[in-house]
């Protein structure tokens, strides 16, 4: 564990690393001598040697003073790394977690992860501030006392040498149930988390269909099997806790009847006999407060793996050579991809958008069209086949590279709880305001400011709650306005809208996509009769391209599509008969 623990702490946070060993070797050492010291002065206060005792005295007032400043030095030392390590863990982690797959998040559940980021992180903080200390003088101080005691009496030395090993012995076979226990209960609490969250989001869903008491069962369950974690948790540590409890007590015993054996014979005073013991005591104290931390250790140690599993995950790596795009066009060739071993998303896939063109793709819902975009983006990689921008290959291109070349506007939004400048400004932080507010103009949120109270100020909540999907969208479209990459990602931009925000948000669009490269996936005739030409995607085939013209005049999948199209334009409510 603290190998693992010692590689979280970042470079510039191991400068008080020597300090804080040395401290801490400086307060073991201390320690253990003031405890050896005792037999000494022990021995002359029984015996009334007064001399004798007042020089022993003064020599363990000098190790208790040196063992006070170690522990302070080390204490501070051991914070500083600590927060350091927080600190860099932090940033690592987020750093990471930007470079990973989207493929990598949608198999495990955001509230595991969050719980690895946020909690499991401050856990390995714990092992800087207190818990290091303790595991290391549990075995240097009882080790320094054994030693120590080899020149006072050379056979409780010995026995002492030879208890620590069994100690340690017991304590590593009592945290082996633990970790699998506390995997477990690891992930019963991420769950229940996960159910908490969802529970308090989905009220308008619950409440509007009444389900707001079967909308619990879920989280009922989710809590039931944390509660059954947590004792399973308890069950795993306790009989390990017991165990070496007893095993310290039973070394304990078996030196004070060493001790006292030698007295009862005559081989040494009852002062001496008496000064042994007392030491002895002190000599299991160390194994004792471990036995008493022991949790916390085992915790710290899941964590510590945890937060390396982590990291470890494997990124999408940039190239050492960052290739640059000659122009703005894309090209798939032989595109396959599937979101889980032995599936196909994306079917031999091939095609080319020449720069400043426009592509539409249609299909089905569920025939992969929006995976197209995506792959587009890097937001995976593909499984066989490759796609180039600019003739590049994307996995050749450095993630900053290609990103700055996409501006991608999606039907599912994502704002951030800041506000609704901020959220504009993520598309090229350092725009000035100016081009804040032009972008803003473009896309018509300059009309949601005006009647917003904070006006650019207004934060929009959690996931823009505090905002209607038309306005989402706006932003969303003043954010790529912003950015300005010459390749433009649409996904469904408009499908959500209502009449009046849908027209807001096509001019909006027009805007953004005029000169650019553009791949749009779109249901709307009028989205996709312009395109200069038009992928028909089933089942992550291309079955079709062409023109709208050419596509209508074949008779196949597209005309059909369309003709659907025009039967459900002129739907209405009708009375019943």
């Amino acid at each position: 564990m603290i190998r693992k623990a010692m590689a979280l702490v970042p470079a510039d946070a191991r400068r008080p690393l020597p300090a804080y060993l040395s401290a801490l070797g400086v307060y073991s050492v201390a320690q253990a001598a003031a405890y050896v010291v005792l037999v000494p002065l022990l021995e002359g206060f029984l015996d009334r040697d007064w001399g004798t005792a007042s020089i022993w005295l003064a020599v363990m007032a000098g190790a208790v003073a040196i063992a006070a400043i170690g522990a302070y030095l080390q204490f501070m030392q051991g914070l500083r790394i600590g927060v350091g390590m927080l600190r860099g863990v932090s940033t690592r982690l987020g750093d990471h977690l930007s470079t990973l797959p989207l493929g990598w998040f949608t198999g495990r559940d955001s509230a595991a992860v969050a719980r690895v980021v946020v909690g499991e992180v401050r856990e390995v903080l714990g092992i800087f501030a207190h818990l290091l200390a303790v595991l290391i003088t549990s075995i240097a101080v009882p080790l320094g006392i054994a030693v120590g005691l080899l020149f006072v009496d050379w056979r409780l030395g010995a026995a002492m040498l030879l208890g620590l090993p069994v100690m340690a012995v017991v304590n590593a076979l009592a945290g082996r149930s633990y970790r699998g226990a506390d995997d477990r209960m690891h992930r019963a609490a991420a769950e229940a988390n996960a159910r908490v969250l969802e529970f308090a989001v989905a009220q308008s869903a619950l409440r509007a269909f009444g389900a707001v008491g079967s909308g619990t069962r879920a989280l009922d369950i989710a809590l039931v099997k944390q509660r059954r974690a947590s004792k399973a948790l308890t069950a795993a540590a306790v009989p390990g806790l017991v165990a070496f409890t007893l095993v310290v007590q039973l070394v304990f015993l078996i030196l004070v009847y060493l001790v006292v054996s030698w007295a009862t014979a005559g081989d040494v005073s009852a002062a001496s006999a008496i000064a042994l013991i007392v030491v002895t005591a002190r000599f299991i104290d160390p194994p004792t407060h471990l036995a008493h931390v022991g949790t916390a250790v085992r915790v710290a140690s899941a964590a510590v793996d945890r937060v390396h599993d982590l990291l470890e995950a494997e990124e999408l790596r940039d190239p050492e050579i960052d290739a640059r795009p000659a122009d703005n066009s894309i090209t798939f060739d032989n595109v396959g991809f599937g979101y889980e071993p032995g599936t196909r998303v994306a079917r031999d896939q091939s095609f080319v958008v020449p720069a400043g063109t426009t592509t539409a793709i249609v299909g089905p819902s569920g025939s992969g069209k929006t995976t197209m975009l995506r792959l587009a983006a890097r937001f995976y990689d593909v499984d066989t086949g490759v796609i180039r921008i600019g003739g590049q290959d994307v996995r050749e291109m450095s993630l900053e590279t290609l990103m700055a070349q996409i501006s991608p506007v999606f039907q599912d939004v994502y704002l951030f709880n800041q506000t609704i400048e901020d959220n504009i400004r993520i598309g090229r932080p350092d725009a000035t305001d100016a081009e804040v507010r032009e972008a803003a103009r473009i896309a018509a949120v300059d009309e949601i400011v005006e009647r917003l109270p904070d006006g650019w100020s207004t934060v929009v909540g959690e996931r823009g709650a505090n905002v209607s999907g038309g306005e989402r969208q706006r932003i969303s479209i003043a954010r790529a306005l912003l950015k300005n990459a010459p390749i433009v990602l649409l996904d469904e931009a408009t499908s959500a809208l209502d009449p009046y925000n849908e027209a807001v948000v096509v001019r909006g669009i027009r805007e953004l996509i005029e000169g650019k490269t553009v791949v749009v996936v779109a249901h709307k005739l009028s989205t996709v009769a312009h395109a200069d030409q038009i992928l028909v995607v089933e089942d992550g085939q291309i079955v079709d391209r062409g023109t709208h013209t050419e596509l209508i005049r074949r008779e196949g999948r597209y005309a059909q599509f369309c003709r659907q199209r025009d039967r459900a334009r002129g739907w209405r409510l009708a009375a019943a008969g």
